[in-house]
């Protein structure tokens, strides 16, 4: 319950909504307990035939009261369901926008669908509470009021009597609802499976058909499939239990009024119009009662849902602007001169580090080639550049600034990185490319696509630029997704740029014409290049060998080979296969 106390800067938005949604509830509660009065009158009038007003007056009267409800309940709804959803989309922006600041280290700890079902389910649990919650709180409370001081005004007896078996429907509903819960909860989870091994296969199409697994693909995807509906008809079971229950109870309920109500009538004691009055209003109360129970269980859903959701928005990034943040530093502030002093970097969890004391200078304007063997911490190496991570100890300079004190917005836009595994999304060519501005220049996408050797490609396709790729890019082969993220840092023309292995599915020609390009594009600007291929970094100004996280080799190409080295084996090596492949 405690966490449904984080509601409350949303709720004070829209307190206005609240206050009039609650005066319209009590108003359309009003204008329905006065209708049953109504019917008794006529009845009455009709059974006695002493007509104080025509039958046409009571009727129109009955239509009023029946009207007005209708036009309040109308205003109700527009007042606080509309918060609720108004509430949710709130929730909804602060909850993703949170996830945006959050670093690489909790997305490791969490899979993407645990993090959709909370964006999914459980703001959907917290907005059924917001709205019909709240809406059915207040409109049962003042039912309940208004119906009972009506009835122990009319027969206080009859009253208790008659209203005996309906406290049951509340319990019944709670305990099915609680049991429903449960179940449903299962059949997410199997839904879950379902949608995830579904994505699965069709996101790995070609693996399944390049091993003609389609059969066992289908068989598994039929288990999943035949335990979701076995967790959907234990649900169903479960649910069909609560209607017959309470039909019963509100029968039950009309009997008694009848019987005991009867007995009154003869005593003289109520009116056949006061029983008439009687049966309306219990059945006015039958709902009341359900929601009584239903909102119990809204609450049990939404108050951990609430409390999983803010668990994710009060997490403290561990890399954001501090309080040393230079926020007076532009884009134009920089120039691309890097230095690390020192540094050492651990992964979370890790017993050991994956850096140590790592000490180099990137001049700017220059090249550096980072090679060495899997495992080595290459790529760690230049994630702490844009501060994917932060160092352990020790630290990484920009243009004599600790990176620390650079706001990470203009660290981060000016910087391009083509990771080793490229990310398309499914949208078209030139938007992807033209990823990092709001509005894509189609004609700078299309200079990117050059100097990124991927514009015969893309000329080649139907649509040319507005070519629409599939899920994560399927439709391109591995060279053109890795030279259509190329071609996404290109486009923003950065003060630095780091190729993490992003030529690897390239051609040798290919690369060599991309090279080429790149060093025209980034002529007076820093470049990192990480590569197996020591082809790749032959012309770069300074190459360093990185093995179990130390540097044990720099220096030029020709420097190296004099070494004779790591960079002289690996080398040495290369030319092998080349001669090799040459014979073949």
């Amino acid at each position: 319950m405690r966490s449904l106390l984080a509601l409350r800067p949303y709720l004070a938005r829209y307190r206005s909504k609240i206050a009039k949604g609650s005066v319209f509830v009590i108003l359309a509660n009003g204008f329905d307990s006065i209708y049953p009065l109504i019917v008794g009158a006529a009845v009455d009038a009709l059974t006695t035939g002493q007509l104080k007003y025509s039958i046409l007056t009571y009727a129109l009267a009955g239509i009023a009261m029946v009207g007005l409800r209708g036009i309040f309940l109308f205003l109700v709804r527009q007042n606080l369901i509309v918060m609720s959803r108004e509430v949710e989309n709130d929730i909804r922006h602060d909850f993703f926008a949170h996830l945006q600041l959050l670093p690489k280290s909790f997305y490791n700890s969490r899979s993407t669908g645990d993090i959709m079902a909370h964006a999914t389910n459980d703001i959907g649990n917290v907005r059924n509470f917001i709205g019909p919650g709240i809406m059915y709180s207040v409109q049962t409370t003042t039912r309940i009021l208004f119906t009972l001081i009506i009835l122990f005004s009319i027969n206080p007896l009859v009253t208790v009597l008659a209203l005996s078996p309906l406290p049951l429907i509340t319990f019944i509903v709670y305990k099915v609802g609680k049991a429903t819960f449960n179940r449903s909860l299962r059949v997410y989870e199997i839904f879950s499976d379902l949608t995830s091994k579904a994505q699965e296969c069709m996101s790995g199409i070609r693996v399944v058909k390049s091993y003609a697994r389609e059969q066992n693909e289908a068989d598994e995807f039929d288990r999943i499939s035949g335990d979701y509906q076995q967790k959907n008809l234990l649900l169903a079971k479960v649910q069909s239990f609560s209607f017959p229950m309470m039909f019963l109870l509100t029968s039950l309920s009309v009997i008694i009024v009848i019987y005991f109500g009867g007995i009154e009538v003869m005593k003289g004691n109520m009116t056949i119009g006061n029983i008439s009055s009687f049966l309306v209003y219990l059945g006015q109360l039958t709902w009341p009662m359900i929601a009584f129970g239903w909102i119990i269980n809204l609450i049990q859903r939404a108050a951990p849902s609430m409390k999983r959701i803010m668990d994710i928005i009060e997490t403290v990034p561990d890399i954001s602007d501090s309080s040393k943040t230079d926020h007076a530093i532009t884009e134009k502030d920089i120039q691309g001169d890097i230095e690390f002093r020192n540094v050492c970097f651990r992964y979370p969890l890790s017993s050991s580090d994956t850096l140590r004391n790592i000490n180099l200078n990137i001049r700017k304007g220059t090249t550096l080639g980072i090679i060495g063997p899997t495992g080595s911490g290459k790529s760690t190496l230049v994630n702490l550049i844009p501060r994917i991570w932060d160092v352990t100890s020790g630290s990484v300079m920009l243009d004599g600034r600790d990176i620390r004190t650079i706001p990470l917005s203009v660290l981060r836009r000016s910087i391009g990185i083509v990771p080793q595994e490229s990310f398309l999304f499914s949208d078209t060519v030139g938007n992807n490319i033209a990823y990092s501005a709001e509005l894509a220049d189609l004609t700078a996408a299309e200079e990117a696509a050059r100097s990124s050797g991927l514009y015969k490609d893309v000329d080649a396709f139907p649509k040319k630029f507005g070519t629409v790729l599939g899920e994560r890019g399927i439709t391109l082969s591995g060279g053109q997704k890795q030279r259509t993220s190329l071609a996404r840092a290109l486009y923003m023309k950065p003060k630095i740029l780091i190729l993490d292995d992003s030529m690897s599915a390239v051609d040798t020609k290919t690369e060599e014409e991309i090279l080429q390009e790149l060093k025209k594009i980034m002529l007076g600007r820093t470049s990192i290049i990480i590569t197996h291929r020591i082809s790749t970094v032959m012309s770069a100004n300074n190459i360093i060998v990185l093995d179990r996280g130390s540097i044990i080799e720099e220096g030029t190409h020709n420097e190296l080979l004099a070494l004779k080295g790591m960079y002289f084996e690996i080398y040495q090596k290369q030319l092998l296969e080349e001669e090799i492949s040459g014979i073949e």
